[in-house]
């Protein structure tokens, strides 16, 4: 399916990265990043609140923000932290999401702090064979397969 258009409220609920090359996730100090979204009013402006949680030597770790979408297709997303985060912001857009909207394809830009990249994110912690090799041709597809790797969910 080519992401077209979306509703906020198909993004609600908890998405587990699965694949990324965001650095933090690739250290390997940190298990089972998920993303957090719910729709919320923010300064006249309906986004996405938005809490990352991951687990550092079993404690949870969470950042705070909010995302500002960027068109009305719902696709292209401005997050912004909260409290001392507040200072930071990056953009981010759905590049593909399967029909059933059960994982996505995301791409990050650039910012002062982290590098470009991609996560794929899922509903699931656990994907099947099945749906792997269809992420893993969408990513050839798009160029971006070779500098993705699993990120550690328990």
């Amino acid at each position: 399916m080519t992401t077209t258009c979306i509703n906020l409220e198909d993004l609600e609920g908890a998405w587990y990265i699965i694949f990324s090359n965001f650095p933090m996730w690739l250290k390997g100090d940190k298990t089972s990043p998920s993303l957090n979204y719910s729709v919320q009013m923010q300064g006249g402006v309906r986004g996405l609140g938005d809490e990352v949680i991951s687990w550092k030597q079993g404690k949870k770790q969470s950042i705070i923000g909010f995302d500002t979408p960027l068109d009305e297709a719902n696709l292209r997303f401005e997050w912004r932290g909260k409290g001392l985060l507040s200072l930071l912001s990056s953009r981010w857009e759905i590049v593909y999401l399967d029909a059933a909207k059960e994982w996505a394809i995301i791409y990050f830009e650039k910012t002062l702090f982290t590098p470009k990249g991609y996560d794929v994110i899922a509903r699931n912690q656990h994907l099947s064979p099945e749906t792997f090799a269809t992420i893993h041709a969408i990513l050839l597809e798009l160029g971006t397969n070779a500098s993705l790797q699993p990120i550690v969910q328990k």
